[in-house]
C-alpha cells in the first residue's frame, strides 16, 4: 500500500514551525492519521548529530509505524555560506560536515535523503529571491559548481548507501536535475518531486513529473493555485485537489516508475507563499533556455481555468489555515485518488 506522510521543517521559513521538537511532530503526524515523515535536515534535529539521540528519534518513528526520510545541507556551493553551523560541524570543511550528515543517516538505517540547490529568500524583489538570478555569478555556473560538490559528496554516498534527492526547488528545473543525476550517477542521487514548485520555472506538473519520474524517489507533494497578474503568473499553495493539477495522472506516472514512493505532503500554514513567473521579462525568458512555448501555454492556460480561490482571498493570511488542515486535506485528497484507482 502507498504510504502517505508529511514534511517536517523544525527551522521553518514562514514563521515559527508548529512542533516544539521532532518527537512532537511524530507523534502529531500519528494523530493526523498519517503513515510517515521526511524531517527537512539532521542538524535540526541535532546539531551535534548525537548517535544516541538520532537512535532514539529513529526507534520513536518505529514504534509509531511511521516511514522517516531525512535531509542533509544544500549542495550549491555559491550558497552554502548560509549555512555555516554545517561548515562548523566538519570542523571548517562543507564537505565534511555533509559526510558526517550522511554518515549519521545512514547509521539509523535512513538512506534517502533530501537537499536543494539554492534556497528562497522571500523579503527579496522579484526574481532576485532565487539563486537562480543572483548577479555575482550565472545559473550555469552554479550548476556546474554543484555538480562537482556533488561528485565529491558520491563516495561518501555510496559507502553508507545512501541517495540524496535533490528537490525540484523554486530556481531548478526538472531539466536541470535529470542532467545532474545522469551526470553524478543515479545510483546516488534522485530527485524530490516538489509538484507545486515546478511552476515557478515555468514547468507544467504533469510535464515536468513525466521527465523526473524515472529517478524521482522522495516527494513534497501538494497543489497549485494560479492567476494571471500584472506582472506575470502567480502560483500559490493549495491542498491537493484544490489547485490546477490533475492528481491521477501525476500519481500514476511517479507510481509506475517507482511502486514504492512514499507520498510525502509538504503543507503550509496562514499564508499561500505567492510566487511569480515573469514570463514577459526578457531576463526571466533568457534564464530559462529549456522552457518551451508549448509548456509555458499550457500554464496559461491552467491559470485561466482555475476556478478557485480569488487573488485577494489567496494573498491574504488566515490564522485558521493551519498546517494540520493543508496535511489532512491533501491526503484525504490522494488518498481518494489511489482509492478510485483500484476500484477501476
Amino acid at each position: 500500500m502507498t504510504r502517505i506522510g508529511m514534511d517536517v521543517k523544525l527551522e521553518a521559513t514562514y514563521g515559527p514551525p508548529p512542533w516544539p521538537d521532532v518527537f512532537a511532530a511524530l507523534e502529531e503526524v500519528k494523530r493526523l492519521g498519517l503513515d510517515g515523515v521526511n524531517v527537512r535536515t539532521l542538524y535540526e534535529i541535532s546539531p551535534a548529530l548525537d548517535a544516541g539521540y538520532l537512535r532514539d528519534v529513529r526507534h520513536k518513528a518505529d514504534e509509531l509505524g511511521l516511514y522517516l526520510e531525512l535531509g542533509v545541507g544544500k549542495v550549491n556551493p555559491y550558497m552554502t555560506a548560509e549555512f555555516p553551523y554545517i561548515r562548523a560541524l566538519g570542523g571548517g570543511s562543507y564537505l565534511a560536515g555533509m559526510q558526517q550528515m550522511i554518515a549519521a543517516a545512514g547509521a539509523i538505517g535512513v538512506t534517502n535523503l533530501w537537499t536543494a540547490t539554492g534556497g528562497f529568500k522571500p523579503a527579496l524583489p522579484g526574481y532576485y529571491s532565487t539563486d537562480r538570478f543572483r548577479t555575482d555569478t550565472t545559473w550555469p555556473e552554479q550548476l556546474a559548481a554543484t555538480e562537482k560538490f556533488l561528485r565529491k559528496l558520491a563516495p561518501a554516498l555510496r559507502e553508507h548507501g545512501c541517495r540524496l534527492n535533490l528537490e525540484t526547488h523554486e530556481e531548478v528545473t526538472t531539466f536541470e536535475l535529470v542532467r545532474l543525476v545522469e551526470a553524478v550517477g543515479p545510483d546516488v542521487l534522485g530527485i524530490s518531486f516538489d509538484s507545486a514548485n515546478v511552476f515557478v520555472r515555468g514547468e507544467d506538473a504533469q510535464l515536468a513529473a513525466e521527465r523526473a519520474a524515472p529517478y524521482v524517489h522522495a516527494t513534497h507533494l501538494r497543489d497549485a493555485a494560479l492567476h494571471v497578474t500584472e506582472t506575470g503568473i502567480s502560483r500559490f499553495l493549495t491542498p491537493c485537489g484544490e489547485g490546477v493539477i490533475d492528481w491521477e495522472p501525476l500519481l500514476a506516472t511517479l507510481l509506475t516508475a517507482n511502486p514504492d514512493l512514499n507520498l510525502t505532503i509538504e503543507p503550509i500554514g496562514v499564508i499561500r507563499a505567492e510566487m511569480t513567473l515573469h514570463p514577459d521579462d526578457p531576463v526571466w525568458l533568457a534564464g530559462h533556455p529549456d522552457l518551451t512555448p508549448g509548456e509555458l501555454a499550457r500554464i496559461y492556460q491552467a491559470a485561466h481555468a482555475y476556478q478557485g480561490l480569488g487573488l485577494d482571498e489567496l494573498r491574504t493570511p488566515d490564522p485558521a489555515f493551519t498546517h494540520d488542515i493543508f496535511a489532512t486535506r491533501c491526503a484525504a485528497h490522494l488518498r481518494a485518488v489511489l482509492a478510485a484507482k483500484e476500484t477501476a
